[in-house]
């Protein structure tokens, strides 16, 4: 069942309306139509009208429009400015959404993630992959309208989840991560790469109006890199020139030395050239901050748009008009011919 309301129907050219008293108007200041029929002169004329009691005006007759007449016309015309002012029948609002950013999240799976020297909120000592979960869960909440990706890394990166719009999903696939899964040791350049290869590619994919999304990568890790292809600085620097910004959290204790030593000064170096920002979380306390500080830096450009479909119902008026018009002179016809009929029968009668 359909149900109109005055608020799904829209007037575009309403300025059309101002016309209805037209009519009105014409018929008392416009001369009346005046018709000249034939007439017998007869010397007495002015007699028989007096005794007949009938008003007389000079060269010509004036023709006066019945009661159904003025009707049918003043409804016409009404029908013919309605059909001007083109009614357009609006559809049930549709909501557009343009999403804001594109955010890669890249998380590094090498063996160190395992370490437990992070505290839940529980009380709970939990690995560093865990509470990286835990945490990003709480930050996707605060990226409305942002498309997000996952990559992951450690003896090489691959995608996990390309950019998409359904967080949900993208939560899914960021809890299926375990450690190691990538190999143990952290080819950060390599991630880096890759992530703008992804930028890329999504660009090239969507249509031109959506390439001018912002970029931004935020990539946790908590070793320096290991014989990655791409050296990181060298990623970095692409990383500025195709506009992908990259901000660094580090994971970690900066006193573990060996392959899983922090190498703070390449991770700052990083966020510096691509212009980014770097942050060191050495408890979940830490990293909450950072993924908040985070969101500071990249508030939400989100736009959502409401629209409703048109479709013009002008020519409706004037079907109705025709209708009309043809039910009144079909039945008037109808009449006519009856009158005459009974006329005929009543004079054969005689």
């Amino acid at each position: 069942m359909i149900n109109l309301s005055w608020s799904s129907i829209e007037f575009i050219h309403p300025m059309w309306l101002w016309l209805l008293p037209l009519p009105l108007l014409v018929t008392r200041i416009a001369p009346s139509y005046r018709t000249q029929q034939s007439a017998i002169k007869v010397p007495f004329f002015h007699i028989i009208a007096e005794a007949l009691n009938i008003s007389v005006s000079d060269g010509a007759s004036r023709l006066t429009p019945t009661k159904w007449q003025r009707i049918l016309l003043y409804l016409s015309w009404g029908m013919i400015l309605i059909a001007l002012t083109k009614p357009t029948l609006l559809g049930p609002p549709q909501i557009r959404e343009q999403f804001g950013r594109d955010v890669m999240v890249v998380v590094d799976l090498s063996g160190s993630m395992a370490e437990k020297d992070f505290t839940s909120t529980n009380g709970l000592k939990i690995s560093r992959l865990d509470a990286v979960k835990k945490v990003l869960n709480d930050f996707v909440k605060t990226r409305k309208g942002d498309r997000l990706g996952l990559i992951l890394f450690g003896d090489a990166a691959f995608v996990q989840t390309p950019f998409t719009a359904d967080h949900k999903v993208w939560l899914d696939l960021l809890n299926q991560t375990h450690v190691e899964m990538a190999g143990k040791s952290t080819h950060l350049g390599d991630a880096i790469g890759l992530t703008i290869k992804r930028f890329e590619d999504s660009n090239n994919s969507q249509p031109l109006s959506t390439t001018s999304r912002e970029k931004v990568a935020i990539i946790l890790t908590d070793g320096n890199d290991t014989d990655s292809y791409v050296p990181p600085m060298d990623a970095a620097k692409v990383a500025k020139v195709k506009g992908v910004r990259i901000h660094m959290i580090a994971i970690g204790d900066p006193q573990t030395v060996g392959e899983q030593a922090l190498d703070m000064d390449t991770i700052n170096t990083i966020a510096d050239a691509s212009g980014g920002q770097a942050f060191q979380a050495l408890n979940q306390d830490e990293l909450i901050n950072a993924y908040a500080e985070i969101s500071k830096l990249e508030p939400q450009l989100y736009q959502s748009t409401t629209y409703r479909t048109k479709q013009s119902i002008h020519q409706y008026p004037v079907m109705l008009m025709l209708l009309i018009h043809l039910c009144f002179f079909g039945f008037m016809s109808c009449k006519y011919v009856w009158r005459k009929t009974v006329k005929s029968k009543g004079e054969h009668h005689v």
